[in-house]
Parts: C-alpha cells; structure tokens; sequence
C-alpha cells in the first residue's frame, strides 16, 4: 500500500467467535486492510454496517438466522460496488451457486492458510474473483455440463427454417402453408424454439437467434 492509496475497508461477518476474533486481528495486523466491522450474524451486520463505507465483505454462508447467501445479495444491493468473498466450510454445487448469483465474486475455503485469505480479500477488493481450487473445478465441471445440456437444447435446421419465416414477417397460417403443416402446428415449434432460447416474444428470440448464429443479421449498410 502506497502513502496515497486507502486501505481495503473490510466487514466480517462469521458466527463461529473464535474464528472471527482471529480472523479480525489477522486482517487488521495488514497495513493495507482496515478492519470496519465484525459480526457474528446476517441480523447484526445489517443493523450496524454502513455498506456504503465497506470495499469487501468476508462472510460465511452457515450463518445462524438469514443466511450469508441473503447477507451478500442484501450487502451488495445496498452498495453495488461492494465486493463479497465467502469464507465457508460449504464447498457443495448448491451453495457455491447461490453464492454467485447473489453477488460473490469469490470463495475460499476454510482451513486454508491466513495467507491465502488475506491474498483473497486484496484480490476481490480489485474486482478480480478469487476461487479456491476446488470451487474452480467444480465451476469448470459445471461448464462442461451446462454445454452438454445446450448441445440437447440446440435448434433443429426445421425450427432454423421457421424462425426465419417468422422473421420475414409471415404469420402461423402463412409459414405453415410453405411448411405444408398446419398453424397450430407452427404454434407448437415457435412454444418450443422459445423455450429452447429462453425468449419471451418474438422480438426476443429473433435478436437470441441471430446472436447465436441461426439467422443472420441484418445488414444496416
């Protein structure tokens, strides 16, 4: 830490005392954390933290009450340039994720060297996701098998061909005379082509579609 650059403004939030004791004093012994709180519960946190004066919060996901999964996605909504690191025993699919989604950028597993945390702190303070080599490979094993699911949810060169008549402008009865099959027919697939891009309308599974490479897109020269 430079003489012109503030300290990383660190909340902990751990319900076991004793590891929270320590690891306040080990942050607080590093000349460029600045320890502002430490709490034992989601309930204590929210009523004494002001987010807006914290860079990273450290914070367990057993917590007793409203769990660390509802801290950070409360923490993070209240100061969206809030960085959250779990520091957990939990190294399950389940939680891993629901930490994600509500705004961690890190985790690290308990029982690892002080040293490793405190290197996660600094790195998460920067915007950069820190993950413990098992959570990486979980994330990665994840990835492989949300491909493979996708592979299943392609489009299908038929639903290619009718979602680029809908693009055209032709109506179900319209496309399902060039199909040769009838409208209600044409309604199924679209339901289907929907569900397959997770669109909503028309609109939306047109711009996912040429987005994904099925239809072109339109050249605005």
């Amino acid at each position: 830490m430079t003489p012109e650059s503030a300290p990383i403004r660190l909340v902990i939030v751990e319900d076991d005392e004793h590891l929270l004791a320590s690891l306040a004093k080990i942050m607080a012994s590093q000349p460029d954390i600045r320890v502002v709180g430490a709490y034992a519960s989601t309930e204590e946190a929210m009523e004494q933290t002001d987010w807006s004066a914290a860079d990273v919060l450290l914070a367990d996901l057993g917590l007793p009450g409203v769990s660390g999964v509802d801290l950070i996605a409360a923490a993070t909504f209240q100061n969206p340039q809030l960085y959250a690191l779990v520091h957990t025993i939990h190294d399950d699919r389940q939680s891993l994720f629901a930490a994600l989604r509500a705004g961690a950028i890190g985790y690290v597993i308990k029982g690892l060297p002080a040293l490793e945390t405190i290197d996660a702190v600094r790195a998460v303070s920067q915007g950069t996701s820190s993950l413990s080599p098992s959570i990486a490979h979980f994330l990665i094993e994840e990835f492989h098998s949300r491909s493979a699911a996708s592979a299943d949810e392609a489009l299908t060169p038929r639903e290619v061909e009718l979602l680029s008549l809908s693009a055209q402008g032709l109506l179900y009865k319209e496309i399902g005379e060039r199909l040769s099959i009838s409208a209600g027919t044409v309604h199924s697939h679209i339901k289907r082509i929907y569900r397959k891009l997770q669109a909503s309308g028309r609109e939306q599974a047109l711009r996912r579609a040429q987005a994904l490479g099925y239809l072109k897109t339109k050249n605005t020269d």
